[in-house]
């Protein structure tokens, strides 16, 4: 006769069974004690990927589209392999080091700040040398435990700001590369910057794509869906193909990712950019000042962006302590790593690598540790011989999971925001709109900095703000005066 079937638990398991003992791997990346599993990481792992591969395609445009001081072009080949090179590297190290899942690759804004004001001062090589130098500074200040203080001067509401304003930021970037909005041309001789779709209407099968997946999207994120993100990627991906193979669409129409079958899924890498950078040759070609003036202005674009896509992703994610000035676990790695991940992109001539926004797509879709950056970095690595097959998903498939992103960062952040305080309502307010309004992460924390501190200092407040802070907002004065000061000392 067999024994009687005892008590069970809610998971199916004999009451009194021991739990069993987490994998090597868990442990490593702290999986279950994040209250994560490794399909979700994966999952998010993925959903990153799919959110930010564009930047294979687009970092060799915006660089191949400057020259430097000697008319030479960068070869768009070498730049789509450097591009996609770095970002797997660092977004690996960020993974294993830092243990979070925040990806990096080359920086937009940074990318243009290089191709289009350095650059044409001097050769490529002088200028990723620079970028070099700018990653370089960044992880001496991480080492003193500067860039840490930092941080930890941002006043909370400001930090919840800069968490929201990168949720907009998201979501008009989503917007705005889908072609569901769109730039209003000059010759339209309007005010009104941009406009729905195409000339008001919205025009096109690549807009019906973004919106069905945007739809999908929502639908399953209100179902608690698991893969949500994930599942409106890759359907909305299909569905691009076959629309793209049915109808007969220009491939303008797509943008920078053609949802095309390609006939061969592999090509050759050319690593002939990697570790082509002269360290100090910038500073011969435009003078010491101009020079340090140009390392400044990258480093304040690397430092800021960061800091404000790892204060996104900290609230978005839960593993922010409040308690503790809203650090991450392994705070001072992360910074460290992207303090390499700028210098990494300098060496291999892509631009500063930095963390991306866009990291939020998978933490949207429940990663909280380094495995999902392990994935990411990994399918950035095959890209570099499978580059044909990472162009395939057009950003009209994967942009929804911005919106959805800048949802769920508005909708868990806004409330923490001590709107009666006007001292701190204000600048929160500019900070949000700040980044979307200007395109840059970096400007809305200077705006809501240096206007926190007047505020605060004009209903006399002032020795509440840390001095750190007030050091904060005068290097931001002089990223925002940086013109100005450049005519005074005859250096422009």
């Amino acid at each position: 006769m067999s024994a009687s079937a005892g008590p069970v638990d809610s998971e199916g398991a004999p009451q009194g069974t021991p739990p069993a003992s987490p994998s090597a791997l868990d442990r490593f990346f702290q999986i279950s004690e994040r209250g994560s599993t490794v399909g979700r990481e994966l999952r998010g792992g993925l959903a990153t990927f799919f959110a930010m591969a564009y930047i294979i395609v687009l970092n060799p445009i915006i660089l191949g589209a400057g020259e430097d001081k000697y008319q030479q072009h960068l070869d768009n080949g070498q730049l789509v392999t450097a591009t996609a090179l770095m970002a797997g590297l660092t977004t690996l190290l960020m993974g294993v080091i830092g243990n979070v899942p925040i990806a990096l690759a080359a920086g937009l804004g940074i990318n243009a700040v290089v191709a289009l004001q350095l650059a044409p001062k001097m050769s490529w090589p002088d200028a990723m040398g620079m970028v070099v130098l700018a990653g370089i500074v960044l992880m001496i200040l991480v080492a003193s435990g500067l860039r840490q203080r930092v941080m930890d001067a941002i006043p909370n509401g400001l930090r919840r700001a800069i968490a929201i304003g990168i949720g907009l930021f998201l979501s008009l970037i989503g917007l705005v590369d889908s072609g569901f909005v769109t730039r209003n041309p000059d010759k339209a001789h309007t005010s009104v910057p941009l406009g729905l779709g195409v000339d008001g209407r919205l025009q096109g099968w690549p807009v019906l794509v973004f919106v069905i997946g945007l739809i999908l999207m929502f639908v399953l994120t209100v179902r608690r869906t698991r893969g949500a993100i994930l599942i409106g990627i890759v359907a909305g991906a299909v569905l691009a193909i076959v629309i793209n193979a049915v109808a007969e669409i220009p491939d303008a129409a797509w943008g920078l990712s053609v949802p095309a079958l390609p006939d061969s899924v592999v090509s050759s890498p050319d690593f002939g950019l990697i570790g082509d950078i002269s360290l100090f040759g910038g500073f011969h070609e435009v003078g010491w000042l101009t020079g340090c003036l140009f390392v400044f202005t990258v480093l304040l674009s690397g430092f800021f962006d960061a800091m404000g896509t790892i204060i996104g992703v900290g609230e978005e994610s839960g593993l922010a302590d409040d308690r503790a000035h809203g650090q991450l676990p392994r705070m001072g790695r992360i910074l460290f790593m992207d303090g390499v991940g700028v210098a990494a992109g300098g060496f291999g001539s892509c631009s500063a690598n930095t963390c991306f926004a866009e990291s939020t797509a998978g933490v949207g879709e429940g990663a909280r540790t380094g495995l999902a950056n392990v994935l990411t970095g990994g399918l950035f690595l095959l890209a570099l011989i499978f580059t044909p097959l990472a162009k395939v998903v057009p950003s009209q498939a994967a942009t929804p999971a911005l919106l959805i992103v800048g949802f769920l960062i508005m909708a868990s952040n806004v409330r923490e925001i001590d709107w009666a305080d006007s001292t701190v309502a204000v600048p929160a307010f500019l900070t949000v709109i700040s980044m979307p309004f200007t395109y840059s992460i970096t400007n809305g924390i200077g705006i809501g900095v240096i206007s926190f501190i007047v505020l605060r200092a004009a209903v006399g407040r002032a020795r509440e703000i840390p001095w750190l802070l007030n050091v904060v907002g005068l290097c931001f004065l002089v990223y925002f005066l940086l013109d100005p000061i450049e005519q005074a000392l005859g250096v422009k």
